[in-house]
């Protein structure tokens, strides 16, 4: 059994969870923030850029803005999908509006997009809201191994 590397979205630490460790206990070294509390952290460009690159569980982006409906709408599925799907698969959120530069390099041309990365590259991508169920569903589909 192998460590897994988890970022913290709150200080961007990486932490290393042992396997038989429960990871919804464990705390970041850093700052001391749970690693998983069921919530979906909205971060920014530096924390987005680290979960790619350094987690080791797959990280699941829904990129979004304030004004828009139909994101406002599937926050709270997302918020359920979550708790259903952490600690296995990491949920972030990015604000397109704050983050102009990473939804172009992500070419984001319609929002809600969901974006699944597993081992720092792109898995799977879809757009439109969803409910909770389907967003899970979604992303088990889409899982490697």
């Amino acid at each position: 059994m192998s460590d897994r590397l988890v970022v913290c979205t709150q200080c961007g630490g990486v932490n290393r969870l042992p396997e038989q460790r429960s990871a919804l206990e464990a705390k970041c070294g850093k700052c001391g923030a749970k690693i998983f509390d069921g919530h979906p952290a909205d971060v920014g460009a530096e924390i987005f850029d680290k979960q790619i690159a350094r987690s080791s569980v797959p990280v699941l982006v829904d990129v979004w803005a304030p004004w828009c409906g139909p994101c406002r709408a599937m926050a709270p599925a997302y918020e359920i999908a979550a708790r259903e799907l952490e600690p296995r698969v990491r949920l972030i959120k990015l604000n397109s509006d704050n983050e102009q530069q990473i939804a172009a390099k992500l070419g984001i041309s319609g929002i809600p997009t969901m974006i699944l990365f597993a081992d720092g590259r792109e898995r799977a991508r879809t757009s439109g809201a969803m409910p909770a169920s389907a967003i899970v569903r979604w992303v088990r589909e889409h899982l490697p191994g």
